[in-house]
């Protein structure tokens, strides 16, 4: 897609963007704005909506004693104070290093991992880490948008009902939804519920081979809490629809998908890669 077609900040209102509708037994292509969606809805349907949230998992530091400039992509905490992370650029930074971020917080660079990253070490005193993150981070934007970050992506960048923190990017097709608009879906009788999925750095890279059975997805964290897929199976069961918001929350239940288009709880670590000629299961 050209330059010039890529918004660079979102629209003032976010249920006012474009929304593109496909009816799938006609192939009608519809154009209307994102807060028309309650129009393709009805009672006692059921929307699934991922409330993972993004932390600012940018960061930049200088390199001890060289004072080159080094950015530090966090990816996920392993234990206290460890973290695995992507650095740039990667030939400078080597085991032993120290990176400042201020003068009071830093970390040393204690081993490397498989996949060409660092995991590090924090100190920062007696402050929680990720207080921490939120004050010196940066909002981790797409490659495609071709800006720096700035203060106020933090929040725009988030979903409104981002609720469990662990995703270095945002869930892209729930940033849409207002809280009035998703009032207006439970006064129509339309339900809502959540799953949860981290987004990780692998969301950023581009697919590099041409079969596509040789591309290894990155594993992401993710919950499809009992709640949830009880109103999931009650919801098939009265052959009402269920709308999952985004490809993150299909890969979820993609993952926990039972026969009978039925889900079951679960929790834990993903790489489900969807591609054609993939049958869906829910």
């Amino acid at each position: 897609m050209p330059n010039k077609y890529i918004a660079q900040y979102p629209s003032e209102r976010r249920d006012k963007s474009k929304l593109l509708v496909v009816h799938k037994d006609t192939g009608k292509i519809e154009h209307r704005l994102f807060y028309n969606i309650t129009d393709y809805m009805c009672k006692n349907d059921l929307i699934l909506l991922n409330n993972t949230r993004v932390f600012p998992a940018r960061l930049f530091a200088i390199k001890d004693k060289t004072d080159a400039r080094v950015e530090v992509f966090l990816l996920r905490e392993l234990e206290n104070k460890l973290w695995e992370a992507m650095v740039r650029p990667a030939r400078k930074v080597r085991i032993g290093n120290k990176l400042m971020f201020t003068s009071k917080i830093y970390c040393d660079v204690i081993d490397n991992t498989i996949s060409g990253g660092r995991v590090i070490r924090f100190e920062h005193g007696n402050s929680s880490i990720y207080d921490v993150i939120e004050k010196i981070g940066n909002s981790p934007l797409p490659p495609y948008i071709k800006r720096p970050a700035e203060a106020k992506d933090k929040k725009r960048y988030q979903t409104v009902f981002a609720q469990e923190r662990g995703a270095v990017a945002a869930p892209t097709a729930g940033l849409h939804f207002t809280k009035s608009l998703l009032g207006k879906l439970e006064r129509r009788g339309i339900k809502y519920n959540y799953v949860t999925l981290h987004i990780g750095l692998g969301t950023f890279r581009s697919i590099q081979v041409e079969d596509l059975n040789r591309h290894q997805m990155d594993s992401e964290y993710f919950e499809v809490p009992p709640k949830t897929a009880l109103a999931i199976n009650e919801t098939k069961r009265k052959r009402r629809k269920v709308f999952a918001v985004g490809t993150s929350s299909v890969r979820a239940l993609e993952t926990v998908a039972v026969s009978g288009f039925q889900v079951t709880p679960k929790r834990g670590w993903t790489d489900k890669f969807i591609y054609p000629p993939y049958k869906f299961r829910m």
